[in-house]
This record gives C-alpha cells, structure tokens and sequence, in this order.
C-alpha cells in the first residue's frame, strides 16, 4: 500500500501548521524526522499515539529527532486537538490529502463491514538526509512511541 520504500528520499511536501505556518520537510534538514501519519483528531486510537508522542518528546528531541504528525483534518481541527492534549508536537493539515498520496497513505479501509475511504495509520523514520530509514504499517497506536525511541 506504502507508495514509497525504505531507502528512497522521502519526498518533500508543504503543508500548514495548526497556526497556519507552513513546513516541509527541508525545513529540518540534519535532523531524524518522525512523520506520522493519523486517521483523525481526538479519536481514541489517534489520541493515544498522539499523548505518547507528547509523553516521549524530551526524549525524542534529545535524540535529534522532531515528531509530524499528519492527517486530512484542517488547522482549526489540529489546534482543537493539540490544545486539548498539550501536544508539543507540530501537527500538519493535509486537507486535500496530496501528501497522504505521495506517500501511500490514504486508501479503501473497512469497519464493521462498511468500506471508506480513509489514511492507514503509518509511520515514517527519516534521516538527517531526508533518507527513508524505515516504514511503520498498521500502526498499534499503544507503544509505537516507545518503540521508535528504541530504535533511535
């Protein structure tokens, strides 16, 4: 399902911050980057990776690494959620789900029986040289922070 592999350069994309800032991925080159990729705001799933993310950031941020967080929802939903659950975290609209496509991330899904449309819960470790270091699918939101720190 994943478009991209582990290895290639990860391609780069602008997006808006929930205050309207925008960021691509050249804007941290040096730096490891954690781009994660999330089906929804303040749903159970997305908020326990998202508090773990924000549990873990000193940690993350010691190792050199920044967290993104992405999903199709917009900024105002973003800053609701980020406001919420004091996420420390940079969390990016991708509103027409372009960057969702570039990456791979954005398809048919189902539950209880009915299909959708939706983005697989999906994690991306990029190096200092925007390299593809290793790809996340079907993300267990408990422990995935963790186990990313352990990588790192």
């Amino acid at each position: 399902m994943v478009a991209v592999k582990q290895g290639q350069s990860a391609p780069d994309f602008k997006l808006k911050d929930t205050y309207g800032k925008e960021h691509s991925l050249k804007d941290y080159k040096g730096k490891k980057i954690i781009l994660y990729f999330y089906p929804k705001d303040n749903t159970t799933g997305c908020t326990i990776e998202a508090c773990e993310f924000r549990d873990g950031y000193k940690l993350f941020e010691d190792k050199g690494a920044v967290i993104l967080g992405v999903s199709m929802d917009d900024e105002k939903s973003h800053k609701k959620f980020a406001d919420k659950h004091n996420l420390p975290f940079i969390l990016l609209a991708d509103v027409n789900g372009e960057v969702c496509g570039k990456y791979g991330v954005y398809g048919e899904k189902s539950f209880m029986g009915k299909k959708y449309m939706g983005i697989y819960r999906t994690t991306f470790l990029i190096d200092e040289k925007r390299k593809i270091l290793r790809i996340f699918e079907n993300v267990r939101p408990a422990g995935h922070a963790k186990e990313i720190l352990n990588l790192l």
